[in-house]
């Protein structure tokens, strides 16, 4: 059977009509993958995509998206409300079918070796390829950003796992890795004041004592004029989505503030959103592998 990687790579540009359409056209520009979602947001100046293929054109792939995002993003001129310290700024493998982690790990290794030898580009492994405890956690990788990686890097713990102790002038640095699914999941609030959604984030993030598989951030969606609390579920089985949305349910009533929306950025598995239906339905004895039509048709 054939060998299937999912590849979510985020670059830092969510505003750029045109470079959008480049990036589109080079992910789709290797005959072995197919891109099946992207989505861009202004405020985060951001794009996410989402990518399928064997792991030799997921591995193609990456390299041309990579060198395409350094040669128009500018880190030096980009702002945003999402963090970031590389125009590609997360390149996460992810194992799908006929292919292990260690697989995946492998592959991360090789695409982060190529990109700093061709592009110049250095990177630090997360995740499951974290080559240190500290480096498991992005948000941990992450911070400093672009504007205070040099500063880090010059840390003993800190050189990259694959290039010089610098960061690319313009393309910043890397996480590149091997990891679970996760769900990009944001929560909209009725209040344009940030300071609510970030309360909100630091109550229901693991790393402040939430939910352990949550990570959580706030932050402001200016052309709609609302705070948002922006999601990473790392394990969905561990921490449901409902879990989460119950909780900030409760902690926007607290400051007088009401959930007005939320969105999954990208794809997510069906048995995510299958596990809320059966907590608010409150559906009896639910068996998701035999009560799922299509579980049947696959």
């Amino acid at each position: 059977m054939a060998k299937i990687v999912e590849f979510i790579p985020n670059f830092s540009e969510g505003r750029r009509q045109d470079v959008i359409d480049l990036l589109v056209k080079e992910a789709r520009s290797v005959p072995s993958v197919m891109l099946l979602d992207y989505s861009s947001d202004t405020s985060h100046n951001r794009s996410v995509f989402t990518m399928v293929g064997d792991p030799a054109g997921i591995a193609e792939a990456a390299f041309r998206l990579c060198k395409l995002a350094g040669e128009k993003i500018d880190l030096r001129e980009h702002h945003g409300e999402h963090p970031r310290m590389g125009a590609s700024d997360v390149f996460p493998f992810v194992p799908v079918k006929e292919v292990s982690v260690a697989e995946c790990v492998e592959l991360s290794k090789a695409v982060a070796e190529r990109i700093w030898k061709e592009l110049h580009i250095p990177s630090f492994l997360y995740e499951s390829s974290a080559t240190r405890p500290e480096r498991t956690n992005l948000a941990t990788v992450r911070n400093g950003q672009f504007e205070g990686m040099p500063e880090k890097l010059l840390k003993e713990e800190w050189a990259p796992d694959y290039g010089e102790r610098k960061i690319h002038p313009s393309a910043g640095i890397m996480a590149i890795g091997a990891r679970p699914p996760l769900i990009a999941y944001n929560v909209n609030l009725g209040t344009s004041d940030i300071r609510i959604a970030n309360a909100i984030a630091k109550t229901i993030r693991g790393s402040s004592g939430g939910y352990q598989y949550c990570k959580a951030i706030g932050v402001m969606l200016a052309e709609r004029n609302i705070a948002q609390v922006s999601i990473n579920m790392v394990n969905f089985e561990g921490t449901p989505l409902y879990r989460v949305f119950e909780a900030i349910r409760a902690e926007a009533k607290r400051w007088g503030v009401t959930i007005i929306g939320s969105e999954i950025v990208g794809l997510t598995p069906v048995k995510a959103l299958a596990d809320c239906a059966e907590y608010y339905l409150q559906i009896e004895n639910f068996d998701y592998k035999k009560q799922v039509l299509e579980n049947h048709l696959l």
